[in-house]
């Protein structure tokens, strides 16, 4: 009697592992291949990041992060629509369901994940926050800015770092909020506070928005810790691996110097590392729940990381940002992704 009731009991605690991966496989992703098409959360004010255009055409470094995951799941990149948020609605967007994945600039904090239920799935860009000032103020650093007047963008972790930096330097200053950046920048540049403060990458793409960009400076301290990346909900891990592997994906091809330009000529490679990145070795794809060669279509469509910082950020790009902490680890910067294998 004992070993049948064990017997039972063992099959009842198969069955709902079984039916608990059924649950969590018919979760985010597959309700994005039903719908034909991913829901991208995305800023629609930072020039390099996330920005559409009067056609509604959206550019930027988070919104090709978003191409990626849709070229892994359709191969097709251009099966992405992109949701408008400010920062402060991001968070409500993402936990109600109107968006699959959050791809916004968005800080990597303990709070967001332990406190309001989400993962973020790696790091995309490593920033930090600063200053912009006018020239004309003569003020070469932060520390300068007691009493000064801060325009700030509410609902972000800018505001709180803001606070902390003028508490623990002793200073006094006035923040001026507002709900959205471009808001803010208006502010400063009317005259409205003495200062703007957002991410590092941000004050270059911002101070590019303003009638004379020139006429105002960035500051050289970098005030805090900013680690940006895609973020979704808590409770699907299916969904979670394939955004997190995106990323790593397209970090691995470009230290394995895969291209979109060479993606088809590295395809023939007898290179162990290459062939399982592209899918010719190894099924990998399968359990993230897409093909083979997810990988393969997030490269030839959308591009290795580097290729999607220099045309975003980089170079490439009017920002001219340098690649800095942001470069691969075996070139001195802190990018670095675990081994498909």
């Amino acid at each position: 009697m004992l070993k049948t009731k064990m017997m039972i009991n063992l099959l009842a605690l198969a069955l709902c592992a079984g039916l608990g991966q059924a649950a969590e496989r018919a979760g985010t992703l597959d309700q994005v291949q039903q719908r034909g098409f991913l829901i991208c959360g995305s800023n629609p004010g930072v020039a390099g990041f996330g920005l559409p255009d009067d056609k509604g055409d959206w550019t930027g470094f988070d919104v090709d992060f978003c191409r990626a995951v849709a070229a892994a799941i359709f191969n097709d990149a251009g099966k992405v629509k992109f949701i408008p948020l400010s920062g402060k609605d991001r968070f409500t967007a993402l936990q109600s369901g109107s968006v699959d994945v959050l791809s916004r600039n968005t800080t990597w904090t303990i709070s967001r994940e332990t406190g309001q239920g989400f993962l973020f799935a790696g790091i995309t860009y490593y920033d930090g926050q600063g200053f912009l000032v006018r020239k004309k103020l003569n003020i070469s650093s932060a520390l300068e800015l007691s009493g000064a007047s801060i325009c700030v963008q509410q609902g972000t972790t800018t505001e709180l770092n803001l606070a902390d930096f003028f508490r623990g330097n002793n200073m006094a200053y006035e923040p001026v909020n507002f709900a959205s950046a471009d808001e803010a920048l208006k502010a400063y540049e009317a005259g409205r506070c003495d200062a703007y403060t957002t991410d590092a990458s941000g004050l270059y793409a911002q101070r590019q928005k303003l009638a004379d960009p020139d006429d105002s400076v960035v500051l050289p301290e970098i005030i805090s810790k900013e680690p940006l990346g895609p973020v979704v909900r808590q409770g699907d891990d299916h969904w979670f691996n394939l955004v997190k592997w995106v990323n790593f994906a397209m970090i691995n091809a470009e230290e394995l110097g895969v291209s979109s330009k060479n993606a088809d000529e590295e395809a023939k490679s007898d290179r162990p590392e290459i062939r399982r990145l592209l899918g010719f070795e190894g099924n990998f794809g399968e359990g993230l729940g897409v093909g083979a060669e997810w990988a393969y279509h997030v490269i030839k469509l959308v591009g290795n990381y580097g290729e999607v910082f220099d045309r975003n950020l980089g170079e490439g790009s009017s920002l001219k940002i340098k690649r800095g902490i942001n470069a691969l680890w075996t070139k001195g910067g802190l990018q670095y992704a675990p081994p498909i294998r």
